[in-house]
């Protein structure tokens, strides 16, 4: 019973983050993280928000529901087959990450109600992550979205617990709300550790922002804060592996890896951030893309300026006017075989259709844009002309090139 708790709770920590879209895992915002999520299962929407499997979801959830079925329900009622055990050990698993979309819900339906916007709400390898595409308004804001998460898993672990007693008279079902009972207060109990990104973190980085009324600075304390406790559970883990704990040690120094790795990618965005801030989307956007007649093979701009010259991108022209913007990653998606006879304009985008940004947007809030949207580019345009292309390229060198004039 202790050892499979034990174990799911610490599997199943329900980090509430804002995360890059799942399928785009290439920016500097939450690098620790994103690369789990690279591939990932529909399975419905509540409320409006999506609700997705991560793959790694499918080794988790067995791995639970083994270690109720040969540990946990053997040992809380008698007499049923192994067959039996199994299936309620599947049952329970898939309650469990139930309660999580709930927990993870509560974070969402609160961030809505800030006005964040919630992109989709993923169950992974760690439980779940609610994909906030924003900062929160104000640290009180962030203490409720944060907080509510724990609340919830407490409040789901009293109402099973409240449940046992009127389910005396089936022993399955009380073992069932027995276990739930537990898992989820100590859910609770684990997101409250005061280490960024758990929910405890950013509790703790709403009381430092509230005080000190300087969100970056708060971030910074309270991710450091989370990569000691990443180290903290590192230490133990490989402690409990060398006094024969093998399986819960690797388990928890490997929680640990990802709670500093999350918490360190925290840190990153945050120096990012401090590089970026001040300076316009003009200062680093590169030159604008070269115009195009409509009716060009793609096969002539692949050979003449993208194998020739390097070029990325192209303003498509019809009757000497821009009507759509061609990228390289355009025509790639058009079948190779094709190239000679697909003309610029079917591969382009049509201009009333691109994501812009003026030029003097602020370049960190360009940025987070890109990341959050799943952007490799952003066509720079002031008023109906456009001036530039911001690509992440830009601002990777324009990062490099304040790195070495900044003391």
């Amino acid at each position: 019973m202790q050892r499979g708790a034990r174990f799911a709770a610490s599997a199943s920590f329900a980090a509430r983050g804002r995360m890059a879209a799942p399928r785009r895992c290439d920016s500097l915002q939450e690098k620790g993280r994103c690369a789990v999520f690279r591939h990932t299962i529909p399975i419905g929407r509540v409320f409006g928000i999506p609700i997705d499997l991560d793959y790694s979801w499918f080794l988790i959830a067995a791995l639970i529901t083994w270690l109720l079925a040969v540990s946990y329900y053997p040992a809380e009622f008698k007499g049923a087959t192994a067959g039996e055990y199994w299936l309620m050990g599947a049952i329970t698993a898939v309650l469990f990450f139930a309660s999580i979309v709930v927990h993870e819900l509560a974070h969402s339906l609160v961030a809505l109600r800030f006005k964040v916007p919630v992109n989709r709400i993923t169950l992974f390898i760690f439980g779940g992550v609610s994909q906030i595409a924003g900062e929160p308004p104000s640290a009180g804001a962030e203490f409720l979205i944060a907080a509510v998460g724990p609340l919830t898993s407490f409040a789901l672990g009293a109402i099973f617990y409240f449940l046992e007693g009127p389910l005396a008279g089936a022993p399955p079902a009380q073992a069932v709300a027995k276990y739930l009972a537990l898992i989820n207060a100590l859910l609770g109990g684990f997101n409250l550790i005061p280490g960024f990104p758990l929910d405890g973190g950013r509790v703790f980085r709403a009381i430092v922002w509230g005080l000190n009324k300087n969100f970056r600075r708060a971030t910074l304390i309270a991710a450091s804060t989370g990569r000691f406790f990443g180290f903290f559970f590192i230490v133990i883990g490989v402690w409990q592996a060398l006094r024969g704990l093998v399986m819960d040690g690797l388990w928890i120094a490997f929680i640990g890896w990802f709670l500093e790795s999350a918490a360190g990618a925290q840190v990153q965005q945050q120096a990012v951030q401090g590089l970026l801030v001040g300076h316009k989307v003009s200062e680093a956007m590169g030159d604008a893309c070269m115009h195009v007649p409509a009716d060009t093979p793609l096969q002539k701009l692949v050979d003449q300026e993208v194998l020739a010259h390097g070029r990325r991108c192209f303003l498509v022209d019809q009757a000497e006017h821009p009507v759509g913007l061609l990228t390289l990653h355009n025509i790639k998606e058009a079948p190779r075989a094709s190239w000679a006879t697909t003309t610029a304009a079917q591969a382009m985008i049509p201009l009333r259709k691109l994501h812009t940004i003026d030029p003097n947007a602020e370049l960190w809030k360009a940025f987070e844009e890109m990341g959050v949207d799943g952007i490799n580019q952003l066509p720079v345009m002031r008023g109906e002309d456009m001036v530039g292309m911001l690509s992440r390229g830009d601002v990777v060198r324009y990062l490099q090139t304040l790195q070495q004039v900044r003391p």
